[in-house]
């Protein structure tokens, strides 16, 4: 049998939380998040790009609903970040 690696909402959670983020149980991928770029910081928005870098350039499959919740909170959030910083 072959087994697909696929990137689930468990998944997204588990990773924002091993790397230090604050998400509630039972959070969804969007709710995640939402909490992950609360208060960003040079530290956190680093974190977070390297996160998503390492997600989307994985062989892993990424859920509809996780890729929908990174490119609708997270990336807006660092990219609004990053231009902050720069201005």
């Amino acid at each position: 049998m072959m087994y697909a690696d696929l990137i689930d909402q468990e998944d997204l959670l588990g990773q924002l939380k091993a790397l230090g983020f604050e998400v509630p149980i039972g959070a969804t991928a969007e709710q995640a998040c939402e909490c992950a770029v609360r208060g960003l910081n040079d530290v956190r928005a680093s974190t977070l790009r390297t996160m998503v870098k390492q997600m989307y350039t994985s062989s892993a499959t990424i859920l509809p609903a996780v890729r929908q919740a990174i490119d609708k909170q997270l990336l807006p959030a660092l990219a609004l970040y990053q231009q902050s910083r720069s201005a």
